[in-house]
């Protein structure tokens, strides 16, 4: 895997490989709905990032999984993953440069905004 620049963070191409395996991860949309109409990665749950805390005990089923938050550019991401660590989440990781970033390195046909 590619070192990211946060230890907190997984490098698009991590992402992809982790969704092609057999336990791929819970991938939760910090963005806004708005946002999320423009472009979105397929099979992401969306909670927007000031609804996460009201929204934690549905996340809590997935704390023992690799979860996965991704917003625009990478910022909200990681705030959304050090509450998800503080509430318990282990193995919780940001992706790094968030949707923009996975639509130039993996998936073209997402729009950028």
């Amino acid at each position: 895997m590619n070192a990211p620049s946060h230890p907190w963070e997984i490098e698009p191409v991590d992402l992809r490989t982790l969704l092609a395996g057999e336990t791929p991860p819970f991938v939760v949309d910090c963005r806004e709905s708005d946002e999320r109409n423009l472009a979105s990665i397929q099979d992401t749950v969306h909670v927007p990032m000031g609804e996460i805390s009201a929204h934690l005990p549905d996340l809590e089923q997935h704390a023992e999984e690799t979860v996965v938050v991704h917003c625009h550019h990478g910022v909200r991401s990681l705030q959304v993953v050090a509450f998800l660590k503080e509430a318990g989440f282990e193995d919780v990781r940001s992706l790094a440069g968030g949707i923009d970033r996975w639509s130039v390195e993996i998936d073209p046909s997402i729009p950028r905004y």
